[in-house]
């Protein structure tokens, strides 16, 4: 069930009126809930019925058993066996094809969410869910399910014990976020894909190097606008059910450096490889500052392989974690300086940092490193032909691009403009921008990116 679709939203509306019609009861409204969950899972085969409870059941037992033990072996024990669990459902995903059926749903992101859970009550940072049925609801939250955000259980658990009914402002935004979100995917991202990214990544001798050139530039745009406007429909439609998810894009392609753009792209991944793998790894705490160093490459390459078996998502790892690596690096070698940069050198770093995670990109959408090392050759054999590029999709583009760099303010006016709408003008707008979209995009729409990760 895409995100996008009308099947989507019908079941978003259902939801939305069961919940809110049950929510004077807290058991009514999070079995409410948990139904949705189960009935979005099993649109995709019925045999997550199966998986998903037994799952979730296995984490909710191993947390309250992690919680009463003293004992620092047996505690390990545990931790170790719900991270073997859920790393065992991710390699089902990516890396056992006799699991055929599991292919089409991103169960890592529900694994990643699980782990959230056990880890931090090891670690003592939290504590197990008192009920079963919230626990059951969090771990398999529907919105999340396919592309995150990777949101910590800890954090859904005590949102399920609020009371307080939906708020017109909270209900615009949630508006707001849909509509923002299903304009990136559909008006931009798939029509940047469909009018050149895919063919330049599936053929690019047939293209001059200015053509490759504008096929990189748009898959990075394609990237953000897709994996973003996921996330604005996800955080939107929990948000109808007064649910807040964690924020999870920030501008990235506006960062002064690579540290910078970690700490804006895909936040809730960066945060969970940051908290939950890199201060896992030895010899951090170790006088060989090496170490801190070396796990940063070991994490981003760990990163890179968990979006997928191949020798590109390897290299786009290690590349981020060699860029990281020498960013940390230099911060040390030079003290830590805290830099006041002019705008020209903030403008020139965006640029520098841009081009480097370009390279990156390359690596991670081509179908092999030969490929990747052919759309490289190609960008700079300086051949220059602008046949293949259509003015639309360089219209497109270009406001794709300027339309990422537009200041949070105005984003925020934006915002704050359609809540102060009546509730009927808010339905009105999406109503029409459903039909706008319908009549330039079409009916068809493309699976998200990262549905497969």
């Amino acid at each position: 069930m895409l995100l996008t679709t009308a099947a989507y939203f019908s079941f978003l509306a259902a939801v939305f009126f069961a919940y809110w019609l049950a929510a004077r009861y807290r058991l009514g409204a999070l079995a409410v809930v948990l139904f949705a969950n189960y009935f979005f899972y099993a649109r995709w085969d019925l045999v997550y019925l199966a998986i998903i409870p037994v799952a979730s059941t296995c984490d909710f037992l191993i947390g309250h058993a992690i919680q009463r033990s003293s004992r620092p072996g047996l505690r390990r024990l545990l931790v170790t066996l719900s991270i073997g669990l859920n790393v065992g459902l991710i390699a089902s995903v990516k890396y056992l094809p006799i699991l055929p059926w599991v292919l089409p749903l991103a169960l890592s992101f529900y694994a990643f969410q699980s782990l959230t859970y056990t880890i931090d009550i090891y670690r003592r940072d939290a504590k197990p869910a008192v009920s079963y049925l919230a626990y059951l609801a969090s771990a398999s939250f529907f919105p999340t399910t396919v592309a995150g955000p990777i949101t910590r259980i800890a954090s859904l658990l005590p949102q399920w014990s609020k009371r307080e009914m939906l708020s017109p402002q909270n209900g615009g935004k949630a508006l707001f976020l849909i509509g923002l979100g299903l304009v990136k995917k559909l008006l931009i991202a798939d029509f940047l894909a469909e009018n050149l990214v895919n063919r330049v990544f599936d053929l690019p001798k047939l293209y001059s190097g200015a053509e490759v050139l504008a096929g990189v530039y748009g898959y990075a745009l394609q990237l953000y606008y897709d994996f973003s406007g996921y996330s604005d429909i996800a955080i939107g439609s929990a948000l109808l059910l007064g649910i807040t998810l964690p924020r999870n894009f920030n501008r990235p392609y506006a960062a002064q450096n690579i540290s910078d753009f970690w700490r804006r792209w895909h936040i809730s991944f960066s945060n969970w490889l940051r908290d939950y793998l890199y201060f896992s790894l030895p010899g951090l705490r170790s006088r060989w500052k090496i170490f801190a160093y070396l796990n940063l490459v070991i994490t981003m390459v760990i990163g890179g392989l968990w979006h997928g078996a191949g020798w590109t998502f390897l290299v786009w790892g290690a590349w981020h974690g060699i860029g990281l690596a020498a960013h940390r690096w230099w911060q040390a070698w030079h003290g830590n300086p805290k830099l006041t940069l002019t705008t020209g050198a903030r403008i020139l770093c965006a640029i520098g940092t841009f081009h480097f995670v370009l390279i990156g990109w390359i690596f991670f959408r081509a179908a092999s490193v030969a490929v990747a090392w052919d759309i490289i050759y190609q960008i700079t054999s300086g051949t220059v032909s602008f046949a293949n590029i259509s003015p639309a999709f360089a219209l497109v583009a270009l406001f794709a691009a300027a339309a990422h760099y537009v200041p949070q303010r105005w984003y925020d006016g934006g915002l704050q403009l359609y809540c102060r709408f009546p509730y009927y003008a808010q339905a009105a707008a999406i109503a029409a921008l459903a039909v706008a979209i319908r009549y330039v995009a079409g009916s068809g729409s493309a699976p998200f990116i990262y549905s497969r990760f």
